[in-house]
């Protein structure tokens, strides 16, 4: 059986955060390289741009997803060590940020402004990955960049494909209804969430569940998936073809409609358990 080269592109956030701190534990020895975007790059208008758009877009009932899901971990991460050190729990690679975990392993870790930029390409290069793993990753990789894997890359999306294409698929399938969950993993592609369908599974989420939550729950049933398929890559030493499906439209940050559609039918973007679990990703 081949031994992969994997590159992985993440967003350190909530909605992955644990899953894909024990992904790189699990496979130190077959990833190559590990890019962590930058959420705050110039390019998509820094902080200040991103909350000028998605409240216009949104409307201040966003804030305390954004808050939960990116804010809070990105506040805290940097007070790890001294959380972690308080728990007892430095060594626990869930309870990890990324950057200090891939320095324990010897992963060459990068920021990534640009995932398409000379700097990204030339990395991609040195690390000569089989395959590009994207896992809660907030920039598309055109075409050129794709091809510096051997096989292609491979995307994880919490949303059953092609529905629910962008961003924020776990609370479109909120407002869809309960079996509306699911995880799929694609082949990369230029288009947004449109490569060929690799493997699928619809997911029953808790009644009570929160879009927040339900991201959560579908990365972490994510991993078994993913577990499979780089098995399978592994010993064809190929990527499987999968299959196409028509491509549905767009899914973006939800309008002010959908919020106060959401919330007259008593379904939560995100609540206090959410919180605890952001407040708590450097503990045990």
């Amino acid at each position: 059986m081949t031994v992969l080269r994997i590159a992985l592109l993440v967003l350190e956030a909530l909605p992955n955060a644990r899953t894909v701190r024990r992904l790189v534990a699990d496979l130190r020895h077959e990833i190559v390289l590990v890019g962590l975007s930058n959420a705050e790059r110039p390019s998509s208008g820094g902080l200040t741009g991103q909350l000028r758009r998605h409240l216009g877009r949104s409307g201040t009932g966003i804030l305390p997803y954004l808050a939960v899901n990116f804010g809070l971990p990105d506040l805290l991460r940097p007070l790890a060590p001294l959380t972690q050190a308080a728990a007892g729990s430095a060594e626990v690679p869930e309870a990890t940020p990324l950057a200090t975990l891939c320095r324990r392993m010897g992963i060459r870790s990068v920021k990534v402004d640009d995932v398409n930029g000379t700097e990204m390409h030339r990395g991609l290069r040195e690390a000569a990955p089989d395959v590009i793993l994207t896992y809660h990753f907030d920039q598309i990789l055109k075409p050129e960049t794709i091809a510096l894997a051997r096989l292609g890359g491979i995307n994880a999306h919490p949303g059953l494909l092609p529905r629910h294409r962008g961003p924020v698929p776990t609370i479109h399938a909120l407002a869809e209804g309960p079996d509306a969950f699911g995880m799929t993993l694609h082949r990369l592609a230029a288009a947004i969430d449109a490569g060929a369908i690799l493997d699928q599974e619809a997911v029953r989420m808790p009644a009570d569940v929160t879009a927040t939550r339900a991201a959560i729950l579908l990365h972490q049933h994510g991993r078994a998936m993913l577990d499979r398929l780089l098995d399978t890559v592994a010993a064809t030493g190929a990527l499987p073809e999968g299959r196409m499906a028509d491509v549905l439209p767009y899914c973006p940050f939800p309008d002010r409609t959908m919020l106060a559609s959401l919330k007259r039918r008593g379904l939560r973007l995100t609540d206090a358990a959410d919180l605890a679990a952001a407040a708590k990703l450097s503990l045990r």
